[in-house]
């Protein structure tokens, strides 16, 4: 089925009918767990994807349940699965001629932050949820694809009100980061891996198009080369390199190590992002002008380096920079890939420099309160007027 349909609706119809058949096409996703399968209450049936096949093809079989597709929304509200009543979140579809202008890709996080007066605070989060967050309300048609184990967050709950399609596809963990801050600016940090999603391919994304792939990955192992390169193929490609530098240590530590292959894929990159420790690690230089020149030196064709005073941009010509203006700190968390994600969306329909001034803005805006960004690009746009 398509996988993006919330299967109650679907299903519904099909209660008084035989339940055996073969999904149309090679679609990858389920929308529900493939342990829990979706019940056909007048046949006693259960239908479920064949085991570690993501195929497709799905068989029937007997089951001595009577719970009906809306009930095991209910029974299993993590799954996201729309209740009667109830609208698709997001208004998802895997449909063919389908079309964004970006698409947040990236697992979500089951974040434990702990601040430097030992304050903690429990959150599904990521880099895919700050960064989608921001895109969408940027005003960009949006797309997100994440991945994680639909029994330990709840998606509908965490992209609550978020104006973006919404795709996403199971994993036997999601991954679990416990952040623990050493200073009020919350730049120095020690990260311990509590959990690790499946690596993500190519063929598994939605059936759509877009005009950019925004990579939003979190640990080493979350894209490959070969899901960079069949993206270059189909659009522009953003990376934040993060996910390419942070390994998962076994201690379960997390540490920084250059990316070995950066001067094979960086080519591909249209739209990189660093911040200032990561472009060192990445160039061996605390310049942080002359990493950005390095940096498209071995590819990337726009660089843009974070730090919390100011953000660069730097397209092969020229070094731009913008100062951050936050009045308080208090919503730190997810800088960096609210920053990423207003400079792509703005990017496609201005240059380097007002893109720059426009995710600045809005990347300052939004560390003034915690969570994601929830205003609009409006907001934004007033906000640069009146410190801009």
């Amino acid at each position: 089925y398509s996988p993006g349909l919330q299967p109650p609706s679907v299903f519904s119809a099909l209660y008084s009918v035989p339940v055996c058949f073969a999904a149309a096409g090679t679609s990858p996703f389920v929308m529900a767990n493939p342990q829990i399968g979706l019940h056909f209450p007048r046949r006693n049936a259960m239908l479920v994807p064949l085991k570690n096949c993501f195929s497709g093809i799905f068989v029937c079989v007997q089951t001595g349940s009577s719970l009906s597709a809306c009930e095991n929304a209910e029974k299993y509200p993590s799954l996201g699965l729309k209740k009667k009543g109830e609208s698709a979140p997001g208004g998802a579809q895997t449909k063919m001629g389908k079309s964004y202008d970006v698409m947040v890709i990236g697992p979500v996080s089951l974040d434990c932050n702990i601040d430097h007066l030992g304050n903690e605070r429990r959150e599904v989060g990521g880099a895919v949820v700050a960064s989608g967050f921001a895109a969408a309300g940027s005003g960009a048609k949006t797309a997100i694809f994440c991945k994680l184990n639909p029994e330990e967050a709840d998606l509908s709950e965490r992209f609550d009100g978020i104006a973006a399609d919404l795709y996403w596809k199971p994993s036997v963990h999601t991954c679990s980061i416990r952040n623990q801050y050493f200073t009020a600016d919350k730049e120095k940090r020690q990260c311990t891996s509590l959990g690790v999603c499946d690596p993500f391919r190519f063929d598994e994304l939605p059936d759509v198009q877009t005009a950019v792939y925004h990579f939003a990955g979190l640990v080493y192992g979350d894209f490959d080369g070969a899901l960079l390169e069949a993206a270059s193929r189909h659009g522009k490609v953003g990376l934040d390199v993060q996910c390419m530098l942070r390994h998962v240590e076994p201690d379960k530590s997390m540490a920084f190590h250059d990316w070995a292959d950066k001067k094979q894929y960086l080519p591909m990159i249209d739209y990189l992002k660093t911040d200032a420790a990561e472009a060192e690690i990445l160039t061996g230089l605390t310049d942080r002008a002359e990493a950005a020149r390095l940096l498209h030196a071995w590819g990337a064709k726009e660089v843009l380096i974070t730090h919390n005073t100011e953000v660069l941009a730097y397209d092969g010509e020229t070094i731009y920079t913008c100062p951050i203006k936050a009045r308080n700190l208090s919503g730190r968390t997810g800088r960096g890939d609210t920053t990423f994600a207003g400079y792509i969306v703005e990017r496609q329909q201005a240059g380097v420099e007002e893109a720059l001034r426009y995710c600045t803005a809005l990347v300052s805006l939004k560390m003034e309160t915690p969570g994601p960004f929830r205003g609009t690009r409006q907001d934004v746009l007033d906000y640069m007027k009146e410190f801009y």
